[in-house]
């Protein structure tokens, strides 16, 4: 449930038990917190100020010059179909699709001058979700676990990284996980569509049916299984504690801030209507819950149906995945800003590049494809000053013109927003030393 990625795992974290037995644990009720929490108990002793984040993972790469960089002057086949229309902040525009962000513009920053080394998927999401490169034989942990790593060490009644949706690239496996630290770090997974009927989290929602007796009997049992387990993976660091990470797992699945913090139907109606009631919207909508409950780090997926991967029907698409982000992600900061969160609360929505600036030619209606030369993305709450505009774009926002800013810049600054330290030093198995972040300077201005 926590994911599948970490075959190198770090020596702060956990070693994967299923190479020994493939159940165990709270494995039977479909969850493996232990594993969660033993990584709260091996996180860094230097804990930062405690701010918290949510991403919205804008997979495939939305389109910077239909979004966020309009440029009305250029000729239609780069220009498009879109216009741009002001803001609440005199000077900065926007799609004509984001009136919501439109009218929040002052409770975010764009960057204009994002540039990355990859115009692959894959690659470039394990770019911009950690900051530093992937590479067969060291995937990058992502900003949710290198906090886990690095922060948590209290026990919670929530795991502290959680992802809402799941999300893979071909080729290169899902990215923002625990990487190279090991599952243990990796988020925990609501794959449900929070804005289902249905919607709800299995892990913890006990059903009716299962009476106190009955959990303690399964306890019981999944015990039983330890104990047998834990004779085969004696010599093991990790099977001194695990009894106390059982109990407390036990215990995090049982609790009634748990459930409520994954129930949605608590929200006012009003409140889900504001947000938007598809997936992306109700996903915002759950991050804010888990934050106020005291989860630090949340990926939502960021789209409705297509995703942004556009290299077909650009416009078409844009009108289908837009408006939800655009309602979402305005309500959500204003939602933060309305109940004092804002501040300790940073929000990102990115993809891993832009769009091509010329409209391609395919057959089924024009569109746009990969660009990492220059692109867009926006940062708001967390202490980052908003209401700015970092960086330029030429006449076609095709080249970055002034303040350039990378991807381990803007990772630098996301570290640097969460309280973490980028020469964080981590040691792989063989005990090679990994830095958090050996590149990248945190953007001044935006702090």
């Amino acid at each position: 449930m926590l994911g599948l990625m970490g075959e190198t795992i770090g020596q702060h974290a956990g070693i994967s038990r299923r190479e020994a037995l493939r159940v165990g644990g709270l494995s039977a009720l479909g969850i493996h917190l232990p594993d969660v929490l033993r990584a709260q108990a091996r996180a860094s002793e230097q804990a930062g100020r405690e701010v918290n984040c949510v991403l919205l993972w804008l997979l495939g790469g939305p389109s910077h010059i239909d979004m966020y960089d309009l440029k009305p002057l250029a000729p239609a086949e780069i220009r498009g179909e879109l216009n741009p229309i002001s803001t609440n902040l005199s000077g900065l525009e926007l799609g004509e699709l984001m009136p919501n962000m439109a009218q929040c513009a002052d409770k975010f920053s764009v960057i204009r001058s994002m540039h990355s080394y990859s115009p692959t998927h894959g690659m470039g999401d394990h770019h911009l979700m950690s900051g530093n490169k992937w590479s067969s034989s060291l995937v990058p942990p992502g900003y949710g676990a290198m906090l886990t790593w690095q922060q948590e060490r209290r026990a919670r009644q929530l795991p502290p990284f959680v992802q809402v949706g799941d999300l893979t690239s071909t080729n290169y496996g899902r990215p923002g996980l625990g990487g190279y630290l090991g599952r243990t770090y990796d988020p925990f997974l609501v794959k449900a569509d929070p804005n289902a009927a249905s919607f709800a989290v299995p892990e913890f929602t006990t059903p009716e049916t299962i009476t106190s007796g009955r959990l303690t009997d399964r306890k019981g049992l999944l015990s039983a299984v330890d104990r047998f387990q834990s004779r085969v993976e004696s010599q093991l660091e990790f099977a001194r504690t695990h009894n106390e990470f059982q109990q407390r797992a036990f215990s995090m699945i049982t609790s009634q801030k748990a459930k409520k913090a994954f129930d949605l139907s608590q929200e006012p109606v009003a409140t889900r209507d504001t947000y938007g009631r598809n997936r992306v919207g109700q996903g915002l909508l759950l991050a804010r819950r888990l934050i106020e409950a005291g989860v630090r780090f949340v990926t939502v997926k960021g789209y409705v149906r297509y995703g942004w991967d556009h290299h077909p029907e650009v416009f078409p698409r844009l009108r289908t995945e837009v408006p939800p982000y655009d309602q979402g992600y305005a309500a959500l900061l204003n939602d933060l800003s309305d109940r004092g969160m804002l501040d300790n609360t940073l929000v990102i929505t990115a993809g891993e590049f832009g769009r091509t600036p010329r409209l391609n030619s395919d057959p089924r209606a024009p569109g746009r494809d990969h660009w990492n030369r220059c692109f867009s993305l926006t940062l708001g709450g967390g202490g980052i000053r908003t209401g700015q505009v970092i960086g330029s774009s030429d006449k076609h926002a095709s080249e970055v013109v002034d303040r350039p800013v990378s991807v381990p810049d803007f990772a630098a600054t996301v570290y640097h927003a969460l309280g973490m330290k980028q020469d964080a030093e981590l040691r792989t198995l063989d005990d090679r030393p990994m830095q958090a972040l050996p590149e990248g300077n945190v953007i001044q201005e935006l702090i």
